[in-house]
C-alpha cells in the first residue's frame, strides 16, 4: 500500500525565520513556497534525494491552521506529521477502511509556487489521530506536477533523510499499524538493555522509521521526535555549518557501524537532530 515515506513536516510560529534556518543547515533553500488557502497555512518544500521536508505554519483561519496551532500550543516548534505516498489512494482507502474499520475520506489538493508560479495536485487521506495513535499522518498520491529540484552538488549540502525518530509507549500496536495495515516493511525488533525497551526499523524508499518503543501503562500513543540527516563528507558539512553560525558537536563514530555522526544543536526549530555520513 504504502510506496515510500514522502514528506515530513514541521510546525513552525515564523516561517520565514525557520526557511533561513534550514537552509542554513541544508546548504540550500526551498524551491517551492506557497499556501493552502482553504486549510489556512503556508509552507516551504526543501527536496531531498528520497522525499521532502516540509515547514508549515498558520496563515489564516482555517481547519489545518487550527490543527498548526494546537501543535504548537502543546508542543512547541517540532515535528508535525507524516506523509505517506501511494501509487493508488482509491485502494489504499479501501484497504484502511476495511482494517481500521472506518470510512475514510479522499480529498483534493492543489497548491501554487510563489516562486515560480508553477502547479501540483494530489489526493490524500488524513489518517484520524484515534486510528494514527497521535501522529498526524496523511496518505498521498501525487496527480500532477513535480516539486523542482535544486541545482547544487557539493559534498557539504544535506542530500537525504538517514531516518525519523517515533517514541512509543506501545510497541506491539506500532507494529500492527506500520506493518500488517500500512504495510511497511519491518527490518528490525530489537530489545535493548540499556533503555528497558525495544528499538523498531520500518523501512521505505532507503529511509527508516525507527522507534524507540518502551511499554508503559495508559493510552497508546506515539509521538514524532527527531530527524537523522544523510551528507557525503561530514566534515566539510560541519565547516559549513560552523561557518554559518550553526552549532554541531565534535564528529566521532556512530552507533551503527562504519559511520560517523555529530548533532546539530541549532536551527532545527528545536527538533533533536543528528548528521550522519556512511563510510
Amino acid at each position: 500500500m504504502i510506496k515510500s515515506i514522502d514528506h515530513i513536516l514541521v510546525a513552525v510560529r515564523d516561517l520565514e525565520k525557520a526557511v533561513k534556518e534550514y537552509s542554513l543547515v541544508f546548504g540550500f533553500g526551498p524551491t517551492w513556497q506557497g499556501n493552502h488557502p482553504s486549510l489556512g497555512t503556508k509552507n516551504a518544500l526543501f527536496p531531498l534525494d528520497n522525499l521532502y521536508f516540509e515547514l508549515i505554519a498558520k496563515n489564516d483561519e482555517g481547519p489545518l491552521a487550527d490543527t498548526v496551532s494546537k501543535h504548537l500550543e502543546k508542543n512547541g516548534e517540532s515535528i508535525f506529521g507524516l506523509a505517506l505516498e501511494t501509487d493508488d489512494i482509491k485502494i489504499a482507502k479501501e484497504e484502511l477502511s476495511i482494517s481500521l474499520d472506518t470510512d475514510l475520506e479522499i480529498s483534493d489538493g492543489k497548491g501554487i509556487n510563489n516562486i515560480t508560479k508553477e502547479e501540483r495536485h494530489w489526493r490524500n487521506i488524513f489518517i484520524p489521530k484515534k486510528f494514527s495513535r497521535g501522529i498526524f499522518t496523511l496518505l498521498i498520491q501525487h496527480t500532477k506536477g513535480n516539486l523542482p529540484k535544486h541545482e547544487i552538488s557539493d559534498t557539504s549540502y544535506i542530500s537525504r533523510m538517514d531516518h525519523v525518530v517515533i517514541n512509543s509507549n506501545d510497541p506491539d500496536g506500532l507494529i500492527d499499524l506500520y506493518r500488517d495495515k500500512y504495510g511497511i516493511r519491518l527490518a528490525l525488533d530489537q530489545f535493548v538493555e540499556k533503555w528497558g525497551g525495544r528499538m523498531l526499523f520500518f523501512r521505505t524508499n532507503q529511509t527508516t522509521i525507527e522507534a524507540i518503543g518502551i511499554k508503559k501503562d495508559g493510552p497508546a500513543e506515539d509521538s514524532l521526535w527527531g530527524l537523522a540527516w544523510t551528507t557525503d563528507n561530514i566534515e566539510a558539512t560541519r565547516k559549513r555549518l560552523i561557518q554559518s553560525g550553526v552549532e554541531i558537536t565534535d564528529t566521532k563514530d556512530g552507533r551503527k557501524p562504519k559511520t560517523l555522526v555529530a548533532t546539530i544543536k541549532s536551527h532545527t526549530s528545536n527538533i533533536p537532530t543528528l548528521l550522519i555520513q556512511h563510510l
